[in-house]
């Protein structure tokens, strides 16, 4: 059942909407055909009563050899009159309806002998017509003549332009009212499509977006809950940043106090406590470089993301492939370059090259970054952006850092809007890719 529902909100209002509306039309489509019917059956009878009120005297003033013929030419296609030696009515039906035209009937012509009723016949092709019998006992001439009338119900006419205008009237109700529903679903949907995509920002790291706080009072709060939300963490994060910054610069007086004191000492002795020192010397600078990358005071710009990208290149000596595409987005340049520089001299560093490419695709540019090293285990490549973790499980400075260059290269630019992935690639190494927002000024 839920694979033929629509997978948006506003999708299945429409589909509920529709079903509403059509069950609606159709319900009052049946009561309109039912009353129509009942107000055919009231005017036929109204007719006939009315036929049978001037046909009376009329008949009883003339003599009774001409009453037959009178009787035969007031009669019409659906409705036959005779006079009788015999009514054709023996007994009035318990019917309501067949008790209540004898009585309006009796009202009418007061102090006579007549019965009325109202029967169901079916005609040549199967269908029932309802058929309205009087028989009247006619008060003067030869005794023992009866007026009676046999009226057939009335044929319907073609089916066809009824139903063409109701289906009419039908869609021009659906899409009258499908329009403004939809219209009032689209305003009441879009802060949730905002609100969505604001946390699915948050899930990446991006501490800045926000939530308009409009819409209906529900959302209003849950625009204004989220937002608070974000300001909390972004002040937690921020207060762990300048904790992580300080640690990092105050440890680097005693590193350096220790490291004077052990160079004193003999270079057998002291050539452990040097390495262990420049160790710490290289944790110490990458919890600064850290605490630096998640910096926002840096002016946002626009930035022609292929000389930027030729520059960066030029500086390592990686490989730019020249694609001829033009673009530009808003970034902190000193802060994209520290992102985009990390990504580049992983590659030269664990994967022997770096080739750096520029595309657009889906109004964003993605810069990709492949290596040819041996890749990443598949079940490490999600921690390889957390804090403190590496590739390569030593702390050495000759193979690498601290473990938080890609940290802060994805804090750097989730901040600027954009996404940052690591795959392995068949055909071995790495690739690196980089999707940012196309600046649109």
């Amino acid at each position: 059942m839920r694979r033929l529902l629509p997978d948006g909100l506003a999708g299945r209002f429409a589909l509920l909407l529709t079903a509403a509306l059509v069950a609606a039309n159709l319900v009052a489509a049946g009561l309109l055909s039912l009353e129509r019917v009942r107000l055919d059956r009231a005017a036929r009878e109204a007719r006939e009563t009315e036929r049978l009120l001037s046909l009376v005297p009329v008949i009883e003033a003339v003599e009774p050899a001409a009453r037959r013929a009178i009787a035969r030419d007031a009669s019409t296609r659906f409705t036959r009159v005779s006079v009788d030696p015999a009514p054709l009515v023996e007994d009035v039906p318990r019917a309501p309806r067949s008790r209540a035209l004898t009585r309006d009937l009796s009202e009418a012509l007061p102090g006579r002998d007549l019965r009325a009723a109202v029967l169901a016949r079916r005609d040549e092709g199967g269908r029932a017509r309802e058929t309205i019998a009087v028989s009247i006992r006619l008060g003067a001439g030869e005794p023992g003549q009866w007026l009676n009338l046999v009226a057939r119900g009335d044929r319907p006419g073609p089916p066809g332009p009824e139903r063409e205008v109701f289906l009419l009237v039908l869609a021009l109700s659906l899409a009258a009212v499908l329009g403004m529903g939809l219209l009032f679903v689209r305003r009441l949907t879009r802060p949730l499509g905002d609100l969505a995509a604001a946390a699915r920002a948050a899930g990446h790291g991006d501490r800045t977006a926000r939530v308009p706080e409009e819409g209906p009072r529900e959302m209003r709060e849950a625009a204004a809950a989220f937002n608070d939300m974000q300001a909390r963490i972004e002040g937690f994060e921020a207060e762990r940043m300048r904790t992580l910054a300080a640690v990092g610069h105050d440890l680097r007086t005693p590193i350096t106090s220790l490291r004077i004191r052990a160079e004193m000492l003999d270079e057998a002795e002291a050539a452990p406590m040097i390495r262990t020192l420049d160790e710490m010397t290289v944790m110490a600078d990458g919890l600064v470089a850290y605490a630096r990358g998640a910096d926002a005071a840096e002016e946002v710009q626009r930035v022609d993301l292929g000389p930027f990208l030729a520059r960066l290149c030029e500086e390592r000596g990686a490989t730019l492939a020249d694609g001829g595409v033009t673009a530009a987005a808003r970034i902190r340049p000193v802060a994209m370059g520290r992102a985009v520089g990390n990504l580049i001299d992983n590659a030269l560093r664990y994967g022997g090259a770096a080739r750096v490419s520029l595309a657009c695709e889906d109004g964003k540019a993605v810069i990709r970054i492949d290596d040819d090293g041996p890749g990443i285990p598949p079940e490490r490549i999600g921690q390889m952006f957390e804090p403190f973790v590496r590739g390569e499980e030593s702390r050495s400075a000759e193979t690498g850092g601290a473990g938080l260059g890609l940290a802060i290269a994805r804090a750097i630019i989730v901040a600027a809007g954009g996404t940052v992935t690591l795959s392995n690639r068949p055909e071995g190494g790495l690739t690196a890719r980089v999707t940012l927002p196309l600046a649109r000024d």
